[in-house]
């Protein structure tokens, strides 16, 4: 199974090497795609000179700026898709997101389309150091967009998650809108809505070891408002769907 693991970046030049070294230590077939937004910080340099430590194992995209999370990861998945994979990871490069639980999502992703790592099924945890603030607002806007969405899943926004090959390519991506976290709600919601077979699996959700976060609470608040034109831009799939249940670790 050829897994291509997917990692956004803009100014995570004191993990990039750290998160290369764990993952190419697990026990799978894995090669990384780097998405530089053309980081101040040299992550983009950093990113080309470990692909040319790791021959054939990190390819890197550059791109002129902060072009949105949207845009990473679509054109991304398009990389991946020519690269021959058969799974796709959506990844943090902050270390939020465990590198080590890859090889019990690449487990389970034998017998499902898509495996979300979940901090909020039994067994899933956040960072211990967050204020109490933090940790209500992540799981108000988690509560807020399942009830307006109306689906199951648990962790909405949570941006650890391996698809199948198949699964990416049957959502109709031309359809996606959303920037930033928004994009995370909303290509679950349409996954769900299409009737594939979604797997939670807890996660520790860390805080990030080194840099700065970049969530905010106008972040957070745009997201809230955004939710409502997800529901409505996706109604046609939502009357015509048949969406299958949502299984979790217990």
């Amino acid at each position: 199974m050829k897994i291509t693991v997917i990692t956004p970046t803009y100014n995570e030049a004191e993990n990039l090497p750290k998160l290369v070294s764990a993952l190419f230590s697990l026990p799978l077939d894995l090669t990384l795609l780097v998405v530089d937004d053309n980081s101040p910080d040299g992550t983009g340099r950093i990113a080309e000179d470990l692909s040319k430590e790791h021959s054939g194992k990190i390819n890197v995209l550059h791109r002129a700026g902060k072009l949105g999370l949207r845009s990473a990861y679509l054109e991304g998945f398009a990389k991946a898709f020519e690269a021959g994979s058969d799974v796709v990871v959506q990844m943090d490069a902050d270390f939020s997101h465990d590198p080590a639980v890859l090889v019990e999502m690449a487990r389970r992703i034998e017998s499902c389309d898509v495996v979300i790592g979940s901090r909020y099924v039994k067994g899933g945890s956040l960072a211990r150091r967050w204020p109490l603030w933090r940790k209500a607002l992540s799981a108000f806007g988690n509560t807020y967009a399942r009830m307006i969405l109306s689906f199951p899943l648990h962790d909405v926004t949570t941006g650890y998650r391996m698809w199948k090959r198949r699964a990416l390519e049957g959502i109709p991506l031309d359809r996606i809108r959303s920037n930033g976290y928004v994009f995370l709600v909303e290509m679950a919601y349409v996954a769900y809505l299409m009737g594939y077979d979604i797997a939670e699996v807890p996660i520790h959700f860390s805080d990030r070891r080194w840099g700065k976060s970049k969530m905010s609470f106008r972040i957070q608040l745009e997201a809230a408002v955004r939710i409502w034109d997800v529901r409505w831009h996706y109604r046609d799939l939502r009357a015509g769907s048949h969406p299958h249940e949502i299984n979790f670790e217990k």
